[in-house]
């Protein structure tokens, strides 16, 4: 659950994303292009929230490690947050039709590579083609609806997609533990085929092509990977650090390509025809203040739930369909006040929400380190969630329209895009660093409780080569009843520490969000623009 629900400035991406078309899109073919969003749209929500009430099963059942099942998530984020501007852009270019068919067609086969993988480097691959698909599938979908209404039409048409994809998000969490319970892990992935063969039905026969007016623009391919060569090498250094170590060559080395892909990536974009990113954008203080929450509180709610659905079906012995089920409240939430937190800005300013907004979230971050191994979900993670959900609502509304009006009417599809990519971004880099920190305060609990217990050598033996899988690890063979309860319970108890530290972090970010839009974000009535106070 790396993303919850659309990331930021979805809805403002389709907004200003207009440009030249070659013909007006036919009233009869409208209703069948926002279907083909809808569904293409929904087959990235649903896969970018199901894959982690499915990983305790394909931890199981693949025998992987703990930084193994990171990768199954990271694989596809990594190149799903450096590739999305790029495949906005192929759209444009190339034809937002073709692109879009195109993205839906990887993102099935790589779905059906994902079900077949028999083993976890398989899956991880097919994960990284996924992440291609998506990259090309999300801009596409949002693109086909600029380019077949009209102004005058879009809002009723954004609204349609926006609640659909709310109804997406609520269900996909849910629907995906039910497969998992019931089935199998592999029809988490499988399930995306019957959508993408509806959507690619729908594309040949009723979606007219269009082309954007970056058309005659460059690509910014070398921006791209550079992007992903400086994001990668930071991921893969702190995933692959507590099983490698921060000494071993390749950790320094994937860390050195991410520092120096990073520097390189900003250097190529103060020259680049077309950036990706356009530097002088974060010279507006609105917008540079905007995206710095952005990094922060996404970092927080991208790495932070993630570990929530391996707390609740490994440690506290959930069903996945209960697990999937677990955030409801967070999606209902946002969902019913979104109108309501939309108008924040209008009557307060951008300031003032988006620093109370994650301050409350920052309270419903430190509630989820509460709960102990054996908790309630009523008493113990319920309150957790529906604080989280009341913060975050009361943030991104106030946060899609304070990039919006940051920036002029013919930037705004660019600032929105840059914002989209920098919460999947932050997701990203969050698992990554937090997976560190949660391996790191999991062997300290768990050595101590061995400790304290009399745990004989062979014994600790074992376990420390099972500390890789985490709450995942398997009980050593031929120890009696009460050794192994004893066992469980320290290896539960030592997750729930490692989770605490998360969920802490997460909320010393978002509180650092807040004190980030305190400290940049202007105070002016919303029409103010260019950041100015």
């Amino acid at each position: 659950m790396a993303q919850i629900g659309k990331a930021p400035c979805d809805d403002t991406l389709i907004l200003h994303g207009t440009g030249s078309q070659e013909g007006a899109c036919p009233d009869a073919s409208k209703p069948w292009v926002l279907a083909a969003a809808i569904v293409g749209s929904s087959m990235a929500f649903i896969d970018g929230t199901v894959v982690n009430v499915a990983l305790p099963a394909i931890q199981a059942d693949l025998r992987a490690t703990a930084f193994q099942a990171q990768w199954v998530v990271e694989s596809y984020a990594l190149l799903l947050a450096a590739l999305l501007l790029v495949g906005g852009a192929l759209g444009d270019h190339f034809g937002r039709r073709r692109i879009f068919a195109i993205g839906v067609g990887i993102f099935a086969i790589a779905s059906v590579a994902c079900g077949l993988s028999g083993n976890v480097q398989q899956l991880i691959a097919a994960r990284a083609a996924q992440g291609i698909g998506g990259a090309l599938l999300v801009p596409g979908s949002l693109a086909l609806i600029s380019a077949a209404f009209p102004e005058k039409e879009r809002g009723k048409a954004i609204g349609t997609w926006s609640g659909f994809s709310g109804i997406t998000a609520a269900a996909g969490p849910v629907l995906g533990g039910f497969l998992v319970d019931h089935f199998s892990w592999a029809w988490a992935f499988l399930i995306n085929v019957p959508m993408a063969l509806l959507v690619m039905w729908i594309v040949w026969r009723h979606v007219p092509e269009s082309h954007g007016s970056s058309a005659s623009g460059g690509l910014d391919f070398f921006g791209a990977l550079l992007a992903t060569a400086g994001l990668g090498g930071i991921v893969y250094a702190f995933i692959e650090a507590p099983t490698q170590h921060w000494n071993s060559p390749a950790v320094l080395a994937a860390l050195a390509i991410g520092i120096v892909g990073s520097a390189a990536f900003i250097a190529a974009e103060r020259k680049a025809r077309t950036p990706m990113l356009p530097l002088a954008l974060l010279r507006i203080g609105n917008f540079s203040g905007a995206n710095l929450l952005t990094l922060l509180l996404y970092a927080a709610l991208g790495g932070g739930l993630y570990f929530f659905p391996l707390n609740l079906i490994q440690v506290q012995g959930y069903s996945a369909t209960a697990a999937g089920a677990a955030l409801l409240p967070f999606i209902l939430i946002m969902f019913a006040l979104s109108r309501w937190a939309g108008q924040l800005v209008d009557r307060f300013g951008p300031r003032l929400p988006l620093v109370i907004g994650p301050a409350i979230a920052a309270v419903g971050f430190a509630l989820f380190a509460v709960p102990g191994v054996g908790a309630s979900y009523w008493s113990g993670f319920f309150p957790a969630v529906v604080v989280l959900g009341f913060g975050m609502t009361v943030t991104v509304a106030p946060l899609t329209t304070t990039v919006m009006n940051a920036v002029g009417p013919e930037q705004a599809g660019v600032a929105s895009g840059v914002n989209n990519a920098v919460s999947r971004a932050a997701a990203v880099l969050a698992i990554a660093v937090f997976g560190a920190v949660m391996a790191w305060a999991f062997d300290g609990a768990l050595t101590e409780s061995l400790r304290g217990m009399g745990a004989s050598a062979q014994v600790s033996s074992f376990l420390e080569g099972e500390r890789n899988k985490l709450a995942g690890a398997a009980l050593p063979p031929g120890v009696d009843a009460a050794t192994a309860a004893a066992l469980k319970r320290a290896v539960a108890e030592s997750f729930v520490a490692g989770f605490r530290w998360v969920m802490l972090l997460s909320a010393g970010l978002a509180v650092l969000s807040a004190l980030s839009a305190w400290l940049m974000i202007g105070s002016g009535p919303a029409t103010e623009r260019k950041g100015g106070d």
